[in-house]
């Protein structure tokens, strides 16, 4: 009978224990399923947008960029030729759709990049009334009867356009009063801008700020389809500032629309430019050689259309690269002059380092030091004698300098007090 109850109380157990073990059973499936479900997913890759070529003639890709050039003894800038495309990344201006799926974030722009190109497209968006830049440059030109014209850009803020910018227009005008500037600049052109120029034109220096127009600028050449290009997105501005890239290829547009002279903003006149002709200047020399192995697009003097700003300007949209500092400037001056160095159709001249580099960027702070000691002294003397006899200009490399202060007695110095129109001005903020 015990045994009986027994057996009873175990199937009564085991019925009990039926359901429980079914939920569990259940539950167990169900968390593993929805485990399943949520950890598992298809990440879509998209496939990189292919490079769209450049649309020129076959016959200007034929006859200047595929030719090969022979290795040349004033070449000495080692970069490879970059395929005769334009970079292009179409992702730049869309705007992704919200989804619940997982973006692949080193094919799609980041928000902060998109953000950077936003600003990108403000600058470079054409109003209505910067048509009117050909028509203010040719009055300007014209009312002032400009025999020696100059050329600026300044591409930054006008808070950022400091006592050194203020002093290369004064070095301009004391060696050149006869002269016309104009300044390039969306930040210049505008009554703050007016009230920083105000001095100079208080002293009846012919200066004036005007925005640039790039479609007018850029147009027939080769720079208007890369311009194309950039605004619709099809063309990477890179990681480089795209207002250092769009200064180099605006002060060759200048030249080759109107002629004359271009200088930046950190450059110091020390004479006149008048009997130079179709110039460019050699940043440093093979010290074996004694051949230049790279030149400098800081000081540019040239004719109206002449070819070797033409090709300059080809050059820049067919191999622009902005992720590299220097490519699209004074590498890409290097690389043209290269090719062209000796061909007749092509007049030009370069100019030793001494005529406006006569210092390198490594060794521009010891220009701003004064006298160490008698020996010191006299080296600095006889430096400031030799940049007054064979030098034009002194480019201050404000990149590496710009927080560096004149000492007294410093070449710099010396060349402030000879160079200067407002005297008076204090030559320690510079």
């Amino acid at each position: 009978m015990q045994h009986l109850q027994n057996i009873k109380r175990s199937i009564f157990a085991f019925l009990l224990c039926i359901p429980t073990s079914l939920l569990a059973l259940i539950l167990f499936l169900l968390l593993f399923y929805n485990g399943f479900t949520v950890f598992y997913f298809h990440i879509p890759f998209p496939s990189n947008p292919q490079p769209e070529p450049a649309n020129f003639s076959q016959e200007n890709l034929a006859k200047n960029s595929f030719k090969k050039l022979p290795a040349s003894v004033m070449y000495a800038v080692k970069e490879d030729t970059p395929p005769v495309i334009l970079k292009t990344l179409l992702p730049l201006l869309q705007n992704p759709a919200i989804t619940m799926i997982p973006i692949n974030h080193s094919v799609v722009f980041k928000p902060n990049k998109t953000q950077r190109y936003e600003a990108v497209k403000r600058m470079l968006r054409s109003a209505d009334n910067l048509k009117r830049f050909s028509t203010r440059v040719r009055e300007f030109f014209g009312n002032h009867g400009c025999k020696v014209r100059f050329f600026m850009t300044w591409i930054s803020s006008l808070k950022s356009f400091g006592d050194r910018e203020f002093f290369s227009v004064e070095s301009l005008f004391r060696s050149h009063p006869d002269a016309c500037l104009v300044i390039v600049s969306n930040s210049m052109d505008s009554e703050s801008g007016s009230l920083v120029l105000k001095p100079f034109l208080d002293k009846r220096f012919k200066l004036i700020a005007i925005k640039p127009d790039f479609d007018y600028l850029f147009k027939d050449t080769h720079a208007d389809k890369w311009f194309k290009g950039l605004k619709k997105g099809n063309v990477s501005p890179g990681e480089v500032s795209l207002g250092q890239n769009m200064s180099n290829l605006l002060r060759l547009a200048l030249l080759y629309k109107f002629g004359g002279i271009y200088m930046d903003t950190d450059v110091i006149v020390l004479k006149r430019f008048t009997k130079l002709r179709n110039v460019i200047g050699a940043q440093t020399l093979d010290l074996e050689t004694r051949n230049w192995s790279r030149l400098n697009n800081a000081v540019l003097i040239f004719d109206k259309k002449h070819p070797l700003l033409f090709k300059f300007i080809e050059e820049f949209a067919l191999t622009f690269d902005g992720n590299k500092w220097g490519h699209n400037g004074p590498y890409l001056v290097s690389r043209v002059v290269s090719r062209v160095n000796g061909r007749p159709e092509f007049n030009f001249t370069v100019l030793p380092p001494s005529a406006f580099y006569p210092v390198n960027w490594s060794r521009i702070r010891h220009f701003f030091r004064g006298p160490r000691d008698k020996v010191h002294s006299s080296w600095l003397h006889k430096k400031l004698e030799q940049i007054k006899s064979e030098s034009f200009a002194v480019h201050l490399w404000n990149k590496q300098s710009r927080e560096i202060k004149v000492e007294s007695g410093s070449i710099i110095n010396y060349i402030m007090l000879d160079c200067c129109v407002f005297c008076n001005s204090s030559s320690s903020s510079l």
